[in-house]
């Protein structure tokens, strides 16, 4: 499994590479949780030992063996990010549609237009469109 996988595979690994990239690379852990925790929407005690209990157990290990980041005496270093997971990153964020969603819609949009116009390419692109959502929903899946 690759790095890039590894961290889109999961929302809280992709907020800790969020957190890490807005602090220079470098932050506590406890500031880690704190940030997690609220982008989840609750801050309250029990919550927050969860987010931190995850972090510890699974996450953090986790992007240790990949090599993205590494703990040492709670504070973590974001060492590399795949290139891959920046783009994503930096296009899709918690309430923005999935590339999919928009490739789908697109296709619908070009069929609607391709039978107003009576216009074979356009539905061919409608066509292309679908397919394009459809592949990249299911890759998206597997991550």
């Amino acid at each position: 499994m690759g790095a890039s996988s590894v961290i889109l595979g999961n929302s809280r690994r992709m907020l800790l590479i969020e957190y890490l990239r807005s602090c220079e690379g470098k932050a506590e852990l406890r500031d880690v949780v704190e940030f997690i925790a609220k982008n989840e929407g609750n801050t309250d005690r029990k919550h927050r030992k969860s987010v931190y209990v995850s972090l510890v157990q699974t996450h953090i290990p986790k992007l240790e063996r990949e090599g993205v980041i590494a703990l040492k005496h709670g504070v973590i270093t974001l060492v590399r990010v795949p290139n891959d997971v920046t783009v994503y990153m930096e296009t899709v964020k918690k309430n923005d549609i999935s590339w999919s969603s928009f490739y789908i819609g697109l296709s619908l949009i070009f069929f609607i237009t391709a039978i107003y116009l009576n216009n074979l390419h356009l539905a061919l692109a409608s066509i292309i469109y679908a397919g394009v959502g459809v592949v990249h929903h299911r890759k998206m899946r597997r991550i």
